[in-house]
């Protein structure tokens, strides 16, 4: 048995050549660990079986039919973090109850950034709080996403995972 490795490093343009190259190599199984790997594997692929683990809801991105029954090639675990988002703010606002603006630090290279964006200010809305999104995708930009939410003044910070 040989185990073949890939990362994307957030370029998720990069993943359906990826997954073609595996797909040359004869691979018995893909391991997919973010939603876009996952999506990317699933459209290349109904013979090959692929288990993920992502963030999001697999059957809203139309990874499976259903979670009882997945379907398909494809079968793996949700860590639903679009829902754990609301759950975080809230967690947040228990530690800091003056927070009345927060920061939200996205990848706006992962095709579910702006769903992770509308669940957590929906989330925002009922509790009261402003959300300021920043979005970066390298060490530079990250950089001038803590510029801006320093210059303004967010009082904590939410960081959304790309995967």
């Amino acid at each position: 048995m040989a185990i073949e490795y890939r990362w994307a490093e957030g370029q998720y343009d990069r993943l359906p050549a990826m997954v073609s190259e595996l797909l040359r190599r004869d691979a018995a199984v893909i391991v997919a660990l973010s939603t876009p790997s996952a999506l990317a594997a699933k459209n290349a692929t109904k013979m090959i079986p692929i288990v993920f683990g992502v963030s999001e809801d697999p059957v809203k991105v139309g990874l499976v039919t259903s979670i009882a029954r997945p379907g398909g090639n494809a079968t793996g675990v949700s860590y639903l973090l679009s829902e754990l988002g609301a759950k975080q703010l809230g967690l947040l606002r228990e530690l800091v109850p003056a927070a009345s603006r927060i920061g939200l630090l996205v990848n706006p290279n992962n095709e579910n950034a702006e769903a992770i964006i509308g669940d957590l200010k929906a989330a925002a809305a009922t509790i009261g709080v402003e959300i300021d999104v920043v979005r970066a995708t390298n060490s530079h930009e990250i950089e001038e996403a803590f510029v801006a939410l320093s210059r303004d003044k967010v009082h904590a910070l939410v960081h959304q995972s790309s995967r």
